[in-house]
């Protein structure tokens, strides 16, 4: 063993090649170790806001979204414009690999290997094992030191399970999705343009399915926490309602996804973790590609601080700032997928509350701006008396009234 890193980085998908890049501009020596070939799956939605705040180009984009569809479990639609900005969509097969070779280009070492274990040396230095792609089981490992891991191998993360406590059980949505050739525009009410939301119990008991168009390829696919629950059935039964039925199938993919940010993201030495590993997907939509690549700068700040300083307290700082700036939204989100997701009858009041402008404008300015909008209170107010409205609804039996 004769390579010694300042930072080694498990996984190369948003989060962690963020943190790779980041790092290697900054001068440190970082080695990216990704296992080539997986792909999570993901509606890939992207606010504006994460193409400024990550430097990503326009044409990394394979659409734009100018409206959302809610979909209620009585089949009532409810559009939601965008109005003057759009939702981004990327491919994650050509955007995360876009993002581990741009990492790469500032000096990344990317190594293609699947992550083993963390040793220490005699004097505790953190070591990775890790096979190189390609080689067999049974072979020997390849070991290369570390002055700090981040881990951002996804939400069954390896790297946590070595270094951060057993006893924290982080919630999780199983999702999957199958990704096909789209339909022309128009052909049984596609729009290339439209992302739609299916708040269906039948499709899932208890978060949502999603039909995203991504130019000339669509994700189709369902989450849910409830064990043992068909996702792949649930597919099949979505596409069959919507006439995709017959249009070529690209790719599948399955990935436990996280909904929870964990207590702790370091182990008080030098390891800490980011993306679906520190459990940054929001409650309720499932968005995750930019509270990923955030995380993944913070945990790169607070590792490069740690490098500089020695000091291990310096970890902390990536879940703190990413809670201060986040955490409330997460809460909020966190409740109301506990609340409207729960039955098929909440699922429709829901969609129903969806048709309201204030809550249209409020929910296109929070995903923007990616956190609370403080601006024009007497909208926040009307949307809590009709959040109200709704509540003593179901409390009471009583439809609520018209809004």
């Amino acid at each position: 063993m004769t390579d010694t890193y300042d930072a080694i980085v498990v996984g190369g998908g948003p989060s962690g090649a963020t943190a790779a890049d980041d790092l290697a501009r900054a001068g440190h020596k970082v080695l990216l170790l990704d296992r080539a070939g997986r792909i999570k799956p993901c509606g890939g939605a992207v606010p504006p806001r994460l193409l400024k705040d990550f430097d990503v180009p326009l044409d990394m984009l394979c659409a734009r979204a100018s409206s959302a569809r809610m979909i209620a479990p009585s089949h009532k639609a409810v559009d939601m414009p965008v109005g003057d900005g759009f939702v981004g969509m990327v491919d994650r097969d050509v955007f995360d690999e876009w993002l581990r070779v741009r990492a790469a280009g500032h000096g990344a070492t990317r190594i293609d290997g699947t992550f083993e274990a963390l040793e220490r040396d005699p004097d505790g230095t953190a070591v990775i094992a890790y096979r190189a792609k390609g080689e067999a089981r049974g072979s020997e490992r390849t070991r290369v030191r570390a002055k700090v891991v981040i881990g951002c191998d996804g939400g069954n993360s390896a790297v946590a399970r070595a270094a951060l406590p057993a006893n924290e059980k982080v919630p999780f949505v199983s999702a999957y999705h199958e990704v096909i050739e789209s339909p022309a525009d128009g052909v049984n009410g596609f729009e290339a343009g439209r992302c739609d939301v299916y708040y269906q119990g039948n499709l899932s008991p208890d978060f949502y399915a999603w039909i995203f168009p991504h130019g000339d390829k669509t994700s189709v696919g369902v989450g849910s926490a409830v064990k043992g629950f068909p996702l792949r059935d649930a597919v099949a039964r979505l596409r069959e309602q919507v006439g995709m039925t017959d249009c070529p199938t690209v790719r599948v993919e399955g990935a436990p996804i996280p909904l929870k940010p964990r207590k702790r993201w370091d182990n008080g030495r030098d390891v800490v973790v980011a993306g679906d590993a520190a459990g940054v997907v929001a409650p309720a939509s499932g968005e995750g590609i930019y509270y990923a690549m955030t995380a993944g700068r913070l945990a790169a700040e607070a590792a490069g601080e740690f490098l500089t300083t020695g000091n291990p307290v310096a970890l902390k700082s990536a879940r703190k700032r990413f809670m201060k700036t986040h955490g409330r939204v997460f809460m909020v989100l966190g409740i109301m997928q506990w609340f409207w997701y729960r039955s098929d009858n909440m699922r429709e009041r829901f969609v129903k509350l969806c048709r309201d402008p204030d809550i249209q404008q409020l929910t296109w300015e929070s995903y923007m701006n990616k956190e609370l909008v403080r601006k024009r209170p007497m909208a926040h107010v009307r949307v809590f008396v009709k959040d109200m409205g709704q509540l003593l609804g179901a409390i009471t039996g009583q439809a609520p009234r018209t809004q």
